[in-house]
């Protein structure tokens, strides 16, 4: 017997199937909502999750381009509430504030103070008395006198003295 024509033969299949497809069409429609849904959910997850991977090779990008601000112009703290102007003295005013300016050591309450950022400072000056700020201050002054680290302890250390006065 000749076989038919290949044609014939895919048209008989394709038929086949569709017949196949029909006859379980009903138990697929019950179930078809909740396919839809699923695969909806999956193609927006993964869009969302390119998009976040674009978003984040373009901030590693735009990092080199603009470093970031230790301190935000914009941002607020309880802390820069009540500005507070200091004197700078000067080494030579007191031989002896020299004397222990080149003698002070870092705080053992902070031993990693020289490596915080100011924000990391920030956050655990909540922690610390009066006596443990000033002694930061002091230490601050002596070492580097960074005007934003000079400023910060000096406001810190007037809010702990005026919630601590019930006077005032």
């Amino acid at each position: 017997m000749k076989p038919l024509p290949l044609g014939v033969r895919v048209a008989a299949g394709l038929a086949a199937t569709a017949l196949e497809q029909a006859r379980r069409l009903p138990q697929q429609l019950a179930g078809l909502p909740l396919t839809v849904v699923s695969e909806a959910m999956q193609l927006s997850m993964r869009v969302q999750q390119h998009v976040t991977e674009l978003a984040i090779k373009g901030d590693d990008v735009l990092s080199g381009l603009r470093p970031a601000e230790e301190e935000p112009e914009w941002a607020t703290f309880d802390e820069d509430e009540t500005p507070v102007t200091t004197s700078q003295e000067t080494p030579a005013d007191d031989p002896w504030e020299e004397e222990e300016r080149a003698i002070a050591e870092v705080p053992q309450f902070l031993p990693s103070y020289d490596e915080l950022s100011i924000a990391q400072l920030r956050a655990r000056l909540r922690n610390l008395d009066v006596e443990q700020l000033e002694e930061l201050l002091r230490y601050e002054k002596a070492h580097e006198a960074r005007p934003e680290f000079v400023g910060m302890l000096n406001r810190r250390i007037l809010t702990v003295k005026s919630a601590s006065d019930p006077a005032r």
